[in-house]
């Protein structure tokens, strides 16, 4: 079950980045579980990882590979997230990159590892390694769609995103995957995102720009509050488009910025579509506060009520739950009388109560629609926040009951 069409685009490839898949059988016999990334030797790799203080082992190695050598390869294995497991996991997840490292003549550093899966198991580090040399001779620039389905979990469909424009007369491409359906809070959820472009942007730029769309995109989406062990977001620039170096004086830079978050937004909107037993996209705005943090505290408050979600699950304009969450969001002298909530443009609340205005079936035409937009004007400051969510329904408590069986 999910929401929208969530059919993949035709991607574009990016050149300097080709991409292999093989199978390992990590969890089921067959399945498509690891995909390895080849970059191009001058590409720059920078990203966002997880802020979960049990991080899995591939997210401290790939942070320690990425600070101390150029990247070369990126491996990715699904179906076991190496994770809760001590220093065994460090060892098994240096184990893997350095078999890879070997098969494809370069330095261990240059492998930069991700996992996704069960918590607290062993990587089958043997069934990874028997794997890579099929994942390296297969690999090609126009390999996404299957990469896309080769790093799912629970996802239901896999999710990519591609563009190409033109930059001060220069062709630019930037494709991406991303997967997660829940354990889905990033804060850097269990979600993974590749992104790559063949522009050649200087090391800062890129960093800087990993950390903004992604502050922007992956961590403002929520399934259920929960921040994985594993997430990572990475963003690659192979340097292979025939147009000059970018860096923070770029004349071009807004228009590759504009670009790349639209990118970064498409994927990580996917994963709130996929989210674990999704019928409803819900965008969440709070404009109005005083502060960042305010506005978030607001918007993650609405958006991790079980009340609130179960509700949109039933399609029930029940705006009594939007008004408590509010309400308890920690908010400092809230003027109650001055703020507004709208369902869509149906007014729920103003001077303090039901808005004058509002009808059952006003709110009900809103509730029965797939997208959804809560609006929450706190009228006390000039700042805004948007967070997109999901409802929660039957399938998500089955999805996660029997995650393991």
């Amino acid at each position: 079950m999910a929401v929208g069409p969530g059919t993949l685009p035709d991607f574009f490839p990016v050149a300097g980045v080709r991409l292999g898949i093989a199978s390992a059988g990590i969890k089921k016999p067959g399945r498509k579980d690891v995909v390895v990334f080849e970059l191009a030797p001058e590409s720059r790799v920078a990203g966002i990882f997880t802020r979960n203080q049990f991080c899995a082992a591939p997210v401290t190695l790939s942070r320690k590979h990425l600070a101390s050598a150029s990247p070369r390869y990126l491996l990715i294995n699904t179906g076991n997230a190496n994770a809760g497991t001590g220093d065994q996991g460090m060892a098994d997840a240096l184990a893997c990159c350095q078999a890879l490292a070997t098969n494809a003549g370069v330095d261990v550093e240059a492998v930069l590892p991700y996992s996704t899966g069960v918590i607290g198991e062993p990587l089958p580090v043997a069934k990874i390694v028997a794997a890579l040399p099929e994942a390296l001779a297969n690999t090609s620039e126009d390999r996404w769609t299957e990469a896309a389905s080769g790093i799912m979990t629970t996802d239901t469909r896999p999710k990519g995103a591609s563009c190409q424009f033109e930059l001060d007369g220069h062709t630019v491409t930037i494709s991406g995957i991303s997967k997660g359906a829940g354990m889905i809070r990033p804060n850097m959820a269990t979600m993974l995102g590749f992104i790559a472009t063949d522009a050649r942007i200087e090391p800062s730029v890129l960093q800087d720009l990993a950390s903004e769309l992604g502050e922007k995109s992956f961590n403002r989406i929520t399934i259920d509050g929960d921040t994985s062990t594993n997430d990572a977001c990475m963003l690659i620039a192979s340097g292979q488009y025939d147009g000059p170096e970018i860096n923070a004086d770029s004349p071009a830079l807004p228009k590759l910025r504009d670009a790349l978050q639209k990118i970064y937004l498409e994927l990580a909107h996917a994963i709130v579509r996929d989210g674990e037993g999704a019928t409803k996209f819900v965008t969440i705005a709070v404009t109005g506060a005083r502060a960042q943090q305010e506005a978030l505290d607001v918007a993650y408050t609405v958006a991790h009520s079980p009340l609130v979600k179960t509700a949109l699950f039933a399609s029930d304009p029940n705006w009594g739950r939007i008004l408590a969450a509010v309400g308890r969001a920690g908010v400092q002298g809230l003027d109650l009388n001055a703020l507004e909530i709208f369902l869509g443009d149906v007014c729920l609340v103003r001077n303090g109560g039901r808005a004058e205005d509002y009808s059952e079936e006003r709110g009900q035409s809103v509730m029965d629609q797939e997208e959804i937009t809560i609006s929450i004007d706190l009228k006390r400051g000039d700042v805004s926040e948007t967070v997109w969510t999901c409802d929660f329904s039957h399938d998500y408590v089955t999805i996660n009951a029997e995650y393991r069986t």
